[in-house]
């Protein structure tokens, strides 16, 4: 029982159902639902985050004794002449988008080393930049 004698406001079409309209079909939860949902009102801004945020290292300088190490590697395979030598390879892939990029290790069967443009072609297709390599085994 409510302590307030007064008649509580609007009580009288607290409990009426709801009205239809003849003119417009009535919706569905899921649309009436819809018109409340969040949405972007910065297009791409999430994106652009995203690609902030998106980590990133600058190349690594490789030693003298690493770059001997791996210009010895190169020799072997070029003496072997690449002949379906399967390698692993650890190089640079730069960034497109911004400064730096990431390291990647692919494994692989040569292809073909191409001295002129200074590219190792692996048999699935991969073509890695010599200046970007970093390391260089000859798998068994």
């Amino acid at each position: 029982m409510r302590p307030d004698p007064e008649p509580f406001p609007y009580e009288d079409i607290l409990y009426l159902s709801r009205p239809v309209s003849a003119s417009h079909p009535q919706m569905s939860m899921a649309e009436r639902a819809a018109q409340f949902s969040p949405f972007a009102a910065l297009t791409g801004y999430g994106d652009l985050i995203r690609e902030t945020a998106r980590p990133l290292q600058a190349r690594p300088e490789l030693t003298e004794e690493e770059k001997e190490r791996l210009d010895l590697r190169l020799r072997e395979i070029f003496s072997q002449h690449g002949a379906d030598l399967s390698v692993s390879v650890t190089y640079f892939s730069p960034d497109r988008a911004k400064s730096g990029g990431i390291c990647v290790t692919v494994s692989g069967q040569i292809q073909k080393i191409d001295p002129a443009v200074r590219r190792l072609i692996l048999k699935n297709g991969l073509e890695i930049s010599l200046d970007e390599v970093l390391e260089l085994e000859i798998l068994p």
